[in-house]
């Protein structure tokens, strides 16, 4: 409509332009010819109404020319200038730069759309600038903190007479620094490559109870260390047609979560339901929960809600959740309340058996 809007305009604009320049030849010709010879035409007085009808359609070009010059100084440069030194800014790394939308003396149309786009791309870049910054600063963080870790027990390790006790748990703790390092350089190397679509889907049918079951039995250890109550209500021939591996990572990171933030003695609950074309799957705790604010950021990277669990973490896992789900097409929401738990529920699409 817009475009349509302007179309009119201009052609409006032109019709007066031309009507304009058209009547005054016709006017300046009539009147030569009246005031010559009453108009009687002959060879001289139709000569000297040509040449003075040129004049004035030359005079009136340049008075045309003139308009233009100054339609697209006000119409077209001042808009290209300003989108141009915006883009410079914009090379120079400067992502805050904006460019309002063109007044009444600017051109509208084409260049309001360009602006609207150029400002868009700003806004979508300084978010992109925002979090590599921040990733850079919570990754020089997270491989800091084991790095130091590993580097004081290293020191502690070569002092003399050290006792057998205090040097099995000074290398537990390089141990345990060292497998927290790798764990987040996989976890980073995952997300990156989830992150440029590096991972393209291998889409099979297959059972998810049975690969549910799998995952979960993996953390048989950590629910005995810490007495978790396992909870399963998993419904049997739930066949969906996805990439196994992706959701393998999400099982994981859904189950590592809830018994990571379940106290001894808690519950962890595992639920299979199929509704409709989709199958859902829940898992519930009995945990320290999620505030509103915490439940904003979860799937963000290296956000972590609870820093008290921090060490048995890097806050990539979530992070990596979002991003499977994404690419296999499925769901996810969490549901939760501080001092009662959490349920976090997958929907995927079934797939024929």
């Amino acid at each position: 409509m817009k475009r349509v809007l302007l179309s009119i305009r201009t052609y409006i604009i032109f019709f007066l332009l031309m009507a304009f320049i058209i009547t005054c030849c016709i006017t300046l010709f009539t009147e030569m010819l009246r005031q010559s010879a009453g108009f009687v035409l002959t060879e001289e007085n139709t000569r000297q109404a040509a040449i003075l009808t040129l004049l004035n359609v030359i005079l009136l070009s340049a008075i045309c020319t003139a308009i233009d010059v100054v339609r697209r100084k006000f119409m077209v440069e001042r808009p290209v200038k300003r989108i141009t030194e915006a883009a410079q800014r914009i090379t120079e790394g400067d992502f805050t730069v904006r460019i309002e939308e063109s007044d009444i003396f600017e051109a509208a149309g084409d260049f309001d759309e360009i602006i609207r786009c150029f400002n868009k791309m700003a806004e979508e870049l300084s978010g992109v600038e925002t979090l590599r910054t921040d990733f850079i600063a919570n990754v020089s963080h997270e491989l800091k903190t084991p790095l130091a870790v590993m580097q004081n027990y290293g020191t502690m390790l070569q002092q003399p007479g050290l006792s057998e006790e205090n040097r099995i748990e000074y290398a537990k703790a390089i141990t345990d620094s060292s497998r927290r390092l790798a764990d987040l350089i996989t976890n980073i190397l995952k997300l990156n490559r989830l992150e440029n679509q590096r991972i393209y889907p291998d889409k099979q049918t297959y059972n998810l109870g049975e690969q549910l079951c799998e995952c979960l039995l993996n953390f048989e250890s950590t629910w005995e260390k810490k007495d978790i109550e396992i909870e399963t209500d998993i419904e049997e021939e739930v066949f969906i047609k996805s990439d196994a591996e992706l959701l393998t990572l999400v099982w994981n990171n859904l189950f590592s979560n809830a018994l990571k933030f379940t106290e001894p003695k808690g519950t962890v609950s595992l639920s299979l339901k199929t509704d409709g074309e989709f199958a859902v799957v829940k898992v519930s705790d009995t945990g320290c929960g999620i505030s509103p604010e915490t439940g904003r950021h979860i799937f963000e990277k290296f956000y972590q809600g609870d820093t008290s669990h921090a060490a048995q973490g890097n806050g990539l896992g979530l992070a990596l959740v979002r991003q499977v789900i994404d690419i296999v097409g499925a769901e996810v929401a969490v549901k939760s309340e501080v001092g009662k738990g959490s349920t976090f529920t997958v929907r995927i699409k079934r797939g024929e058996v």
